[in-house]
């Protein structure tokens, strides 16, 4: 999918983002990129395609992206994203993106339509961190690795995603106490 470029691979994910009504996103590497700021995406990007020595489209592939998040204010969508505290505090593009970033993360998560969950870091979970992933309803989930990402569609198969992603909203923070973890990592940044 990413031989001719990152911009194509974010093109060709537009109609499936465009069909979902729910969507369920869980994150324990990067912020999810639906609630992903232009530089973060950018710096993202610019990893993934140095890494992978892929065609230089980033710039093109960060537009993509940004319109592809149109999703977000448009139709009868829902969106729960549950992200590691980690991911929080190890971002990447350095300090001034970081901060941009979190920001974002506070303002999209007063969206009526968006649920934003922060599983805190602490010793005595029952459910450990797991790979990031998508959920499209209850049709498809996509994982992501390091060398690209699978598409999950056999329905026992994506039970089981539904039912980490409901194991793993059980540890997570909602509301103010969320909202004080994430400006707790933007306040560490300095």
């Amino acid at each position: 999918m990413e031989r001719a470029g990152l911009r194509r691979a974010q093109e060709e994910r537009l109609p499936l983002y465009e069909r979902t009504t729910r969507f369920r996103v869980y994150s324990s590497w990067l912020i999810p990129g639906l609630i992903q700021t232009r530089a973060y995406t950018t710096a993202v990007l610019r990893a993934i395609r140095e890494r992978r020595g892929l065609v230089d489209d980033v710039e093109a592939a960060v537009a993509s992206r940004m319109e592809r998040q149109r999703v977000l204010h448009t139709g009868e969508r829902r969106f729960a994203f549950l992200i590691e505290e980690s991911v929080l505090r190890s971002g990447t593009g350095g300090s001034e993106t970081m901060a941009e970033q979190l920001a974002h993360i506070l303002a999209i998560s007063s969206l009526a339509n968006v649920s934003v969950g922060v599983v805190p870091m602490q010793p005595d979970r029952t459910r450990w961190p797991v790979e990031s992933f998508w959920m499209f309803d209850m049709a498809e989930v996509n994982v992501e690795l390091v060398s690209g990402f699978l598409t999950i569609t056999q329905p026992g198969e994506i039970a089981m995603y539904a039912e980490t992603f409901g194991e793993l909203t059980e540890h997570a923070l909602y509301g103010a106490a969320a909202r004080e973890l994430i400006s707790s990592a933007a306040d560490s940044l300095g």
